[in-house]
Parts: structure tokens; sequence; C-alpha cells
């Protein structure tokens, strides 16, 4: 049985952790910890474990959380996690962190768009944590980061047509939703019910959301050569959910039989990516608590362009249920393993 710590308990991804490893056969929840809630039964922050998970949160001590457990899930938010990360690795622990301290592979990107990396020596040593492209690395890595929620929907719903050349890799405009869990539980104005609910806007705009140099960076790898997007998030007045409208220029003549059967036999195989029929389209109603990334295609013949639309549940397939998907890889498990859930509907 292994024992895993989750370092940052008290957010959203730090609670989906716990609910989706309390059914994990292989692994025990034995460590979280909270700085500002430290002392109190992790069931207190969160009722829904009440009797399942009673654990109480520990202060962050890497050498002592590290001398106690196999496995460590950072989350944390970005420039705490690569305070603590190089000491778990010192003690030869397996990390996945779901920050955004180790996804982009060059320090100076990292420190235009975040701030100075403390330790960018460890950025090569990294795997961008996607499954359906990096397994191999993924099973031999010590350090996973975890990609972001957006980069998620993106990457899946356009790898196919990037890694088969069927599109102009400089068309790529994408309109994406979410849910407002995915802006964190930290008590926000823009966060509040009165601000959010019966509400639909943007944010983010004109090439400033975070999650872009992420997003860029691996469809760049795919496609062979740099490429940039354009990229527009918008704050949905629902809990969790993440619907990408991925907008694209074909290179040819396309048709949308043709294209569901590349995208099966891209994703042949793969246990949490759903290409969708022809003519059907995703909801995030449909992977709302599971790790499915649902995908649809539609070709609009009036303009020729290729439209891409995939839907995750920001804190599972998107955060979380990913984490837990890498872990199974880096420790030799079944990949699926406490992960085979099927969505909550309605």
């Amino acid at each position: 049985m292994l024992k895993v710590a989750i370092v940052g308990a008290s957010g959203y991804t730090g609670v989906e952790l716990i609910r989706i490893l309390h059914s994990h056969p292989e692994v025990a929840v034995t460590c979280v910890t909270s700085e500002q809630s430290a002392g109190r039964p992790v069931s207190e922050i969160f009722p829904t474990l009440r009797g399942r998970c009673d654990l109480v949160l520990e202060n962050l001590e890497p050498v002592g959380i590290a001398e106690k457990v196999d496995i460590v899930f950072t989350a944390l938010p970005h420039k705490a996690a690569m305070e603590v990360v190089p000491t778990f690795l010192k003690m030869g622990k397996n990390i996945v962190d779901l920050s955004a301290d180790y996804r982009l592979h060059d320090a100076d990107v990292y420190g235009s768009w975040y701030e100075r990396h403390l330790n960018p020596e460890l950025l090569p040593e990294a795997v961008y944590g996607i499954p359906e492209l990096r397994r191999a690395q993924i099973s031999e890595a010590s350090l996973i980061a975890n990609p972001g929620c957006y980069p998620t929907s993106v990457i899946l719903g356009v790898a196919p047509l990037l890694k088969d050349k069927v599109i102009d890799p400089r068309s790529i405009i994408v309109d994406a939703k979410s849910g407002v869990s995915g802006a964190g539980r930290g008590a926000k104005v823009d966060g509040l019910y009165c601000e959010v609910n019966e509400g639909f806007r943007a944010y983010g705009v004109g090439g400033v959301h975070r999650h872009i140099p992420e997003i860029e960076q691996e469809l760049s790898l795919l496609a062979g050569d740099p490429l940039t997007i354009t990229f527009t998030p918008h704050l949905v007045p629902m809990d969790r959910g993440i619907l990408s409208t991925i907008y694209t220029q074909p290179l040819g003549k396309v048709n949308v039989p043709d294209l569901v059967k590349l995208y099966d036999a891209f994703y042949d195989g793969e246990p949490f990516v759903r290409v969708l029929p022809a003519g059907t389209l995703p909801s995030t109603a449909h992977v709302r608590g599971s790790n499915f990334c649902d995908i649809g295609i539609a070709v609009d013949d009036r303009t020729g362009r290729l439209i891409i639309v995939s839907a995750i549940d920001n804190l599972v397939k998107g955060a979380s249920g990913q984490a837990v998907q890498n872990m199974n890889l880096m420790c030799g498990l079944p990949e699926t393993l406490g992960l085979d859930i099927l969505g909550i509907y309605p």
C-alpha cells in the first residue's frame, strides 16, 4: 500500500484528490497539509469527508512529511510549490505537482508570465503529465508537471490535427469556458455569488492568460514548429467543467466522418478520451465528476473552418484525476486504477 501526502489539501484540487484516492485500492492518504487550517480535521473543512477521511491537517514541513510517505501531490499555488519540491526530490520521493511551476520548459518564459524560477535546473527533469501524449516518459519520471485545466482541454482537442498536419497551425483560435471552481477556493470579489450568478463574462482577454505559454509549448511540439494561438477564457456560473471550442483552418478538404476516424485512430485504446460520433457534440454535464475528455467535431462548410469542441471536468481530468492517472503510471499501477468512475448526471 502506497502512502500518499497531499500538500495543500484545503483547496478544491486537494479535496478532489482525497475523494478519488479514498477509493484507490493501492493507496492510503496518510498526510494532508494546510498552512491556514493546520490543526483542524480535513473533514471539518470539507464535511463530505466526514467519517471517511478525518485526518488532521498539518503544517507544511517537507522533511518530516517525506519521511513518512511514498508519493507527494503538491496542490499549491505557483512559487509555493517550487519552494518545497526540491526537498521532496532530494529525499527520493515521486512528486506530482499540480501548480504551474514545472510545466514550462524555459525558465525565462516562466519568468515572463509568473516570476523568477527558484530552481530552473529541475525543469528538464520535469515531465509534462498528459498521459495520452507522454505515457512512456511519465512512467520513468520522478517529477510530473500536471497540466493545467484549459491546456488539457485544448491539447487533447487539437493533437490529432497537428500531428497529422490536417490544419494550418497558425490558425488556432480557442474560445473556452470554465466553472467558478477553476479560480480556486480563496475568497475573491469576482467569485462571490452575486458577482457570478446570472452572469457570463470573458477574462484574461488579449493574450494575457497564464495558460497560453503552456498551450503553445505543447502544441508547438506536436506541430514541429513554434506556433501562437488566440485564447480567450470565460467564466460561467456553474461549479465545475470546461468547454473549449477550437476554431482551425484545414489545409485541404475535410469532412466530419473522416475526421472522426482520424480521432478514433489517434486515441485508440485511450481509457479517458471519448471521441463522439459525427453530429454529436460534448457537454460539461456528461463529464462532471469523471476523468473523461469528450471531443466532438464539426465542419463549417460555409467558411471552410474545422471546429473542435472538447469537454472536461476541470477538477478531475483538468487537475486531480489526471494527477492520479500520472501517479498510477509513475508507480507501475494500472492507469485507470481509482479513476474508472462514471460522471454524475444530472
